[in-house]
């Protein structure tokens, strides 16, 4: 299956950033237990090289592993070589929309306005992550002339709006602290809380 058809089946990319290195793979296999099947580790976390390589090795049988915040084709490349299989930006970068494009991997830039998506899409990007979220009447007015783009809000969502999002035409969801508070001390209370947390976003998605 696709990167874009199993983000349009399971719709949630749970986003952990600035987590220990020694933390992320307990992480992730507390969000799986809870029901994601699609994680973004943040290129401006400690290790994220060694994060991203460590979780695909454990869990990517299980889980599908890409690199978030990535700002340009170097890292694009070094996300992709540390296992990455998509990779999202909080810019529009077309080079690095190309240069995955040319690794075979999706890319999904960040983008606000009207222009800015479009510009995105064209560039050949499949999604266009809509950053910061900051409601879903806006991604509702977005969506209206451009309904043939793929948005996913990220920035913003919680389990309180998620469901306007999905009213409001969203394809899927990035979800960072609202779901992976890594300034939280990852105990097993922390982590059990966590699946939780996951099951709760998993069905306020599917419901």
């Amino acid at each position: 299956m696709s990167i874009l058809a199993q983000i349009s089946a399971n719709k949630l990319i749970a986003i952990i950033r600035g987590a220990h290195p020694a933390d992320v793979v307990h992480i992730a296999q507390a969000l799986h237990e809870g029901g994601i099947r699609l994680l973004e580790i943040t290129m401006n976390s400690a290790e994220p090289l060694a994060a991203i390589a460590q979780v695909a090795n454990k869990l990517g049988d299980k889980m599908t592993i890409g690199a978030g915040t990535v700002l340009d084709t170097d890292m694009a490349k070094k996300a992709v070589h540390a296992g990455a299989k998509f990779m999202l930006s909080p810019v529009v970068d077309k080079a690095v929309i190309q240069t995955a494009q040319e690794l075979g991997i999706l890319c999904i830039p960040g983008a606000y306005t009207a222009t800015e998506i479009y510009q995105a899409y064209q560039a050949g990007a499949a999604i266009v992550k809509l950053f910061p979220a900051t409601s879903p009447a806006y991604l509702k007015d977005i969506a209206g002339p451009l309904p043939h783009i793929p948005l996913l809000p990220t920035g913003g969502v919680t389990l309180e709006n998620i469901g306007d999002f999905k009213k409001a035409g969203a394809f899927g969801f990035g979800i960072g602290s609202a779901l992976v508070n890594t300034k939280h001390k990852i105990t097993d209370q922390y982590l059990l809380a966590l699946t939780e947390k996951a099951r709760q976003f998993v069905q306020a998605v599917n419901g």
